[in-house]
Order: structure tokens, then sequence, then C-alpha cells
């Protein structure tokens, strides 16, 4: 199977209710009966507004909402761990300073001190806002082609997302497809396989199992894919399903080598993954069309070869050069 990327990189439901806590709010945390509220800061600048634009122009229809004029964002995490793991929404408001975060949990579980510490390193971590870019920009400014681009729009960082096998599948779905297809693809996905989570207004993103258990015909019939795309995103939620974990903190190595024995699954998705999930900063998909395209139609070698000199850091060079051609929203 020949890879290609997309050529181009949902109102919120009703307000939830609940039972208010009966303790004090977490610590750092605001809360008003159902919900929890913090602020999150980036480490030095941040291009905020580069970062809605990306989540909108990927948002998958039914399980996210995105609004880019109120720099708004919101979906569901899992938070907890064990019995008390559950779907939490994660609502999102943008400024050029942080984020206001508020967590809400399903009908009848309220956020506790646990699962918003726990939602505040996935925003971080998924937002990429820990990463001190003046060694990033400092190493770009005088490159000849990322140094006027770090000029002009510094701040952008790699933003990533907080569910690996959603990434991974969406990704597939995308494979030689716009992203608009893919968000199409992505939002079938969802409402033929995806579970509603009460009191959110989302609908969850289909868990692996579910998935690997689907008939491929079926899915593939529900999405409106290709025979070999269903197959390919049904080995993939067995490969999940069988204990691959696609996320930063897992052995990138490992993770690697498990993606690309996926049929169906090459070289550019496993290294597109590496920058959206595994949040491996040198990550480099070289066959990346739009990055070919923007570096004066190179050759998928020749661009590896480019590439190089912006190691440690090419997951940031990856995004500027996109951010230079791309719009980021819908």
């Amino acid at each position: 199977m020949t890879e290609a990327p997309p050529d181009a990189a949902a109102a919120h439901g009703a307000a939830p209710t609940g039972v208010a806590p009966t303790g004090a709010a977490p610590t750092g945390a605001a809360s008003d009966g159902a919900v929890a509220r913090f602020v999150v800061e980036p480490v030095g600048a941040w291009d905020h507004a580069h970062a809605v634009g990306l989540l909108a122009a990927h948002s998958v229809p039914g399980a996210e909402a995105t609004d880019v004029a109120a720099a708004s964002h919101a979906r569901l995490v899992e938070l907890g761990s064990g019995a008390a793991r559950a779907s939490y929404r994660l609502d999102l408001s943008f400024t050029s300073t942080g984020v206001d975060v508020t967590v809400t949990g399903p009908d009848g579980v309220l956020p506790t001190q646990a699962t918003v510490d726990e939602a505040r390193r996935l925003v971080r971590t998924w937002l990429d806002l820990d990463t001190d870019l003046d060694d990033v920009e400092r190493g770009f400014a005088d490159d000849p082609v990322l140094g006027p681009l770090v000029a002009a729009r510094p701040g952008i960082r790699v933003t990533g997302n907080p569910d690996g096998f959603e990434t991974a599948a969406m990704t597939v779905l995308g494979q030689q497809v716009s992203l608009a297809a893919a968000r199409t693809f992505t939002g079938r996905l969802v409402a033929a396989y995806g579970d509603p989570v009460a009191g959110t207004g989302l609908t969850r993103f289909p868990r692996a199992e579910r998935l690997a258990a689907a008939d491929v015909d079926e899915l593939r019939a529900a999405v409106g894919v290709t025979n070999s795309r269903a197959r390919t995103i049904h080995a993939l939620a067995e490969v999940v399903a069988d204990g691959l974990v696609i996320a930063p903190d897992v052995d990138h190595a490992d993770a690697r080598r498990r993606l690309l024995a996926v049929p169906g699954i090459g070289p550019w998705t496993v290294e597109y993954l590496a920058v959206r999930a595994l949040g491996d900063r040198d990550a480099w998909p070289a066959g990346d069309l739009v990055l070919r395209r923007v570096m004066g139609g190179l050759t998928t070698k020749q661009a590896e070869v480019a590439g190089a000199a912006w190691s440690p850091w090419r997951a940031y060079a990856l995004f500027h050069l996109w951010a230079a051609v791309l719009p980021t929203a819908p």
C-alpha cells in the first residue's frame, strides 16, 4: 500500500447536572458543584491561535466541539483508574497567556483532587506547554528556511492528542484523502461505534476492543471507506486491544515496530503518530506530501536528508513548515 497524508492540514451539549460535593474544592481549582476549573500556563511564548486552529482542523464530529472565534475546544478524556475510571469532558478556553480548563464528569460523577491533577498533567502534555521554546527557536534562528518562519510566528508548539488510538484511527482514515474527508469518516466511526456520555453532550471515541470485535464489512459500510482501509482500522484495533499503547510514556521504538507491523500502516503514518501521539520531538514524516511540497517538491529521501539539519527538534520544524502553507482551521 502506498501511504499519503491528507492534502490539507459542533456545538456544545446541554449543561451537565450533578450533586454538589460536600468536601473542599480541589487544590488550585475552583468548583461549583459538578465541575472543577483551573488554569494552565505555557513555559514561555505560545501561539495559542495556532493551537486552536489545529484542533479545529482535526476536530471529530460528535466527539469534539471547537469554536475558532471563541478560541474554545471541548472533548472527552479518560481519567481515574480501576473502577473509578470514567470519561470526563474538558472545556478549554484559550488565551495568549494560558488555558482556562473546566472539568465535567458524566452524570453522577464529580471531579476529585486526583482527577483534576490528572487533567492538568494531561492538558500540559497534550498542548506541549512545558517545552522551553527558547532553545528550539535559537537553534532555528539562523536557518535560511526556518529562521524567517519562526521570526514571523514564534511560539508554535507541537499540539498532540490525548488519545493515541483515536489519533491512529483518524490518521489511517486520512490516508490519501483530504483532512475534511478524514474528519467525515472519523465522525461516522464515532456515530456508529462510539458511546454517548450522559451529561457531557459528547460521544466517546470507540474503544479498540469494540472495533476489534466488529465485522469488517459492517465497519466498512458504516464509515464509507474502502475494504483495505476498513481492514487496516480493524487490524489496528486488534493490536491496541491486545496491549499496544500509543502514548508519550511508552517505549517509542517498540511502538513504532508494532505499528509498522499492522497491514496498511507504513512509515509516514508511524512518523506522524510519533509526532502527534508519542510526543517524539525529533520525529520527521519525510514522506508527507505537504512537507515535501513546501520544501520545493523534494522526494522522500531528499526530505529525510534535508530534515537532518533540524534535529533534535524536527517535529517543531514540521509544524512551522505546515503552518506556513496550510490553514489550520476548516
